[in-house]
């Protein structure tokens, strides 16, 4: 059973929805991965928004541009955590479905993260599983450790060598 459902509209959203993918991966959390259009196969999608507890999701990322409806849609249907990822769109810049996304109505929240934000979504879905599972905290810990060890080696080669050891 999958513990995360990533959901987005349009193969062409691959390329930032493939970002949560690998930051489950490296956490070792099941996902699904799914294109389905809300507005192109409406039914297709409510039996997936719908069937999502019983194929044991706990937290749905969804992706979607423009209009982007689905995030809402997953958090209408779904009783559990949605994540929405504002996809960059080349008409408005992404700001569109931004808004769209966090403009949700009183009662059907949906955690919002950056404009193709699919990493941040990853560890946002990791981080309210790990609310329930121990192991999974300790390996976020072990995760923000790394990436603050990683600061703290780029400072210290601009100390030693200046900015041009980075040129």
């Amino acid at each position: 059973m999958s513990k995360v459902s990533i959901v987005m509209g349009s193969d062409s959203d691959m390329p930032v929805m493939s970002k949560a993918a690998e930051i489950l991966d490296k956490f070792n959390i099941d996902y699904e991965m799914r294109i389905i259009s809300a507005h192109r196969e409406p039914d297709i999608f409510f039996e997936y928004a719908k069937g999502a507890k019983d194929r044991g999701v706990k937290v749905i990322i969804a992706g979607a541009g423009k209009a982007a409806h689905l995030p809402g849609m997953c958090a209408a249907l779904f009783n559990g955590p949605v994540i929405g990822i504002p996809m960059k769109t080349s008409d408005l810049g992404g700001v569109d479905s931004l808004y769209s996304i966090v403009q949700m109505p009183s009662g059907i929240p949906v955690a919002t993260v950056a404009i193709n934000g699919g990493m941040n979504a990853g560890i946002l879905a990791a981080k309210i599983l790990a609310t329930s599972d121990e192991e999974l905290s300790k390996k976020l810990e072990d995760y923000s450790e790394e990436m603050k060890n990683g600061v703290e080696a780029k400072d210290a080669k601009l100390q030693a060598k200046g900015y041009e050891a980075f040129l």
